[in-house]
């Protein structure tokens, strides 16, 4: 029997080719679509999820509370993982890292200098964490304060093909410089979160910091493994009074959020978790799900319509014998004919589009064909055609032989009604996405062109390095020495990489003591206002024409409001136990993403521990300046790789997820658009043969072509019209939602 349905499917789609072809191109480009995404997905569900004690593995958060809201941050106290060990016997093991540095180490083995991130650790790391071990013995990694452990990439890099291990590495950031020997090589897999080609003993970390370990400073993050009996909910109500008691502030708390929920649910809002990369899991899963359902709205429409042709078959077979059942199986095997067949095509797609798929969303996503993904696309499949044939399944199968030979039946008022409302839900749906996107792509123009209080154009930033640690003043000098750079200036950290530089140490007269304001710091050298393009609103800039300055600041208007300074110049302060008195204020500026306020800022004169130049280059003079820059760092800093970043391509990085979703959503929902419209194309065509006999008879009368058109399109652009007004309500709390995640947008309505 099956294959006599199977013979049935094949000569019916024969017969009717277009129709055929029209289902098989709107279910391929579906399932396409479905199984990138799915591919997609898998990949960022599997983020994390290799670590042997992923269930009980946890990291300390902190919520930091003021007046108006609550601020969630991973920094901790560089004292709190001994202390969680020590207080909590649910704790099984604690271990901390340094906050991860945004500046390159180099590492230097011979006369090869090699630039790379890595992290400062405790020695029981790896015993908290699954990384896979290549060579060395876990145990004691990083036991020894001269110690380092590196990645196998960076292990070909140093040794090519021989051991690493025992061999000696000197290492340096900024200032600080150290000797170590490789004691172990280990493998970071793609889907981990954490990305790194080297660690280093948290004890390094510790004097890098000098006297900053204590329980005022949140320099730290800190990971804990509970025992298998441990109760996390109970165990974060008694976290808030531990931390409070240790600290001494009680505007801080405490608590402990799973590790493997860090990549997906990042997210957090007023000390609440509010999503993260979770939202973009949601929405391509809903956009493939709402792709698949539109092409399955095609098919159920054209099969329909079409089976109004063959009603007079279907009477017979009725006649002849057939049940209802029979003829409900022989519809289901036809979809699911069609949709095994779509699924072909679908892998084929894939095949080639995986490459250009991985360009754009960074991934390196394969075709692997396991079990698991051998059962998933049949499953899928098996329940594309069954949904896509259901409904002219059942609906055909309903008809009364005696109806149908006499000629009562003409395909039903109901069917008609119907399939209009498929036609305006699967348009409905495009349309929503189409809106979205637009929105979306708004946005990151409005963000890209936004007036962010400083000019980032042509603005060069490269690390400070060799000679320039040495000594900032004199590289910056024979940096404007240099024709086409206008203005040069350094900073503790790269512009817009802001992670943990917040403190609340300042207060001022009239403060309320019970108050903690958070705020943003930057430590600057001289001219760096003026090589950022910020606008000095009142007061002076640093200056070697006043002497010292490291008792002075510079603050926003932001900070000058919350302070409720009404003539903030000269105004005194009290940071980190010192009095500082106020020489500057600089109109507000975006130094973080968009998606965060402008925070209360203030600038505070350094000249050692920085670790970023910026310079301002001549527009126009750009190839000039970099080659002139090149061989400077070849005379100035031998072996040394000149690397840089320009200000403006920096902070587009910002919202790379932004763009990837952007462009994903703008290439799926032209799909879905077209899908839809190859649907109505077939619908139109269909139509169109139905009232041939009509249309023949109006054009003997004089019709002109456009009357015909207009006559056959009417229904349908009526149809399209509807599905628009219904979309747009949709559409705009879709939007503002999004929008709600950015402190500025584009759309002043929302």
């Amino acid at each position: 029997m099956l294959l006599h349905y199977l013979k049935l499917a094949y000569r019916n789609n024969l017969r009717d080719k277009s129709t055929f072809f029209i289902n098989l191109v709107g279910l391929s480009t579906g399932l396409a679509c479905a199984l990138l995404i799915a591919l997609w997905v898998a990949d960022e569900l599997k983020v994390d999820k290799f670590h042997e004690h992923q269930g009980r593995l946890y990291q300390a958060m902190t919520h930091h509370s003021n007046e108006n809201e609550v601020l969630t941050g991973e920094e901790t106290q560089g004292l709190l993982a001994a202390a969680l060990q020590a207080d909590f016997p649910e704790v099984e093991l604690a271990v901390q890292t340094g906050i991860t540095i945004p500046q390159p180490f180099i590492l230097s083995v011979g006369t090869k200098k090699i630039k790379t991130y890595g992290n400062l650790v405790d020695s029981a790391f790896f015993q908290l964490f699954s990384y896979e071990v290549v060579a060395g013995d876990k145990t004691t990694f990083l036991k020894d304060k001269q110690s380092i452990v590196i990645s196998e990439k960076l292990a070909k890099k140093i040794a090519g093909q021989s051991s690493p291990i025992g061999q000696t590495i000197d290492w340096e950031i900024i200032h600080f410089k150290g000797l170590a020997t490789v004691t172990g090589v280990f493998k970071v897999p793609e889907n981990s979160s954490q990305q790194f080609d080297f660690l280093l003993p948290f004890q390094v970390y510790q004097e890098m910091s000098g006297e900053g370990i204590h329980w005022g400073n949140f320099n730290a993050i800190t990971y804990v493994l509970l025992n298998e009996h441990a109760d996390v909910a109970a165990l974060n109500k008694r976290l808030p009074a531990y931390i409070q008691e240790k600290a001494d502030w009680d505007k801080i708390s405490l608590f402990l959020a799973p590790y493997t929920d860090k990549y997906l649910y990042g997210s957090y809002e007023n000390g609440k978790q509010a999503g993260g990369r979770i939202e973009y899991v949601r929405l391509f899963s809903i956009i493939a799900f709402f792709i698949l359902l539109i092409a399955c709205i095609n098919f159920m429409n054209l099969s329909t319509a079409k089976s109004t042709r063959k009603l007079k078959a279907i009477g017979v077979r009725k006649t002849v014998g057939a049940n209802r059942q029979m003829l409900i199986g022989q519809h289901l095997i036809e979809s699911i004919f069609i949709a095994f067949i779509a699924l072909f095509v679908a892998l084929f797609l894939v095949y080639f589009l995986l490459p250009s798929f991985n360009i754009l969303t960074g991934k390196q996503l394969l075709l692997a064909f396991n079990t698991k993904m051998i059962a998933g696309l049949l499953g899928i499949t098996l329940l594309t055609g069954f949904f896509a044939g259901s409904y002219p399944a059942f609906y055909v199968s309903s008809f009364q032989p005696v109806q149908v030979l006499k000629g009562t039946i003409k395909g039903g008022t109901n069917v008609v009604w119907i399939r209009k409302s498929l036609v305006v839900f699967q348009f409905a749906l495009s349309i929503i996405l189409m809106v979205s996107v637009l929105v979306v792509y708004q946005q990151i123009q409005f963000i890209q062109n936004k007036n962010l209080g400083y000019d980032k154009e042509n603005v060069l930033t490269f690390p400070k390095e060799g000679l320039a640690a040495q000594n900032t003043s004199n590289f910056i000098s024979q940096l404007k020495n240099i024709p086409g750079i206008i203005n040069a200036s350094s900073t503790n950290h790269p512009f817009l990489v802001n992670s943990g530089a917040f403190t609340t140490g300042i207060s001022w007269e009239g403060k309320n003591p019970n108050e903690e304001i958070r705020f943003a710091n930057l430590n600057v050298y001289y001219d760096f206002i003026e090589t950022l393009g910020v606008t000095l609103k009142e007061g002076r800039d640093f200056s070697k024409e006043f002497g010292a300055e490291a008792d002075k600041i510079i603050i926003n208007e932001t900070a000058a409001k919350i302070m409720g300074l009404s003539n903030p110049i000269g105004a005194m302060a009290h940071l980190w136990g010192e009095d500082v008195t106020i020489i500057g204020v600089v109109k507000d500026f975006h130094h973080q993403s968009l998606h965060a306020p402008i925070a209360p800022t203030f600038f505070r004169f350094e000249e050692d521990r920085l670790v970023s130049m910026i310079a301002r280059i001549e527009k126009g003079q750009e190839q000039a300046v970099l080659s002139q820059l090149q061989s400077f760092y070849q005379k100035n800093n031998p072996g040394y790789a000149f690397d840089y970043t320009f200000l403006d391509s920096s902070f587009d990085a910002q919202y790379k997820s932004e763009a990837i979703v952007g462009k994903l959503s703008l290439y799926f929902a032209i799909l879905a658009i077209l899908i839809s419209c190859l649907g109505l194309f077939g619908l139109v065509s269909f139509s169109a043969q139905q009232r041939r006999k009509e249309i023949g008879i109006r054009r003997v009368l004089g019709a002109s072509i456009m009357s015909i058109v207009q006559m056959l399109s009417l229904d349908f652009t009526k149809m399209v019209f509807l599905a628009i007004v219904l979309a747009l309500p949709i559409s705009y709390f879709i939007v503002q939602k999004w929008l709600a995640g950015f402190a500025q947008y584009y759309l002043a309505i929302i």
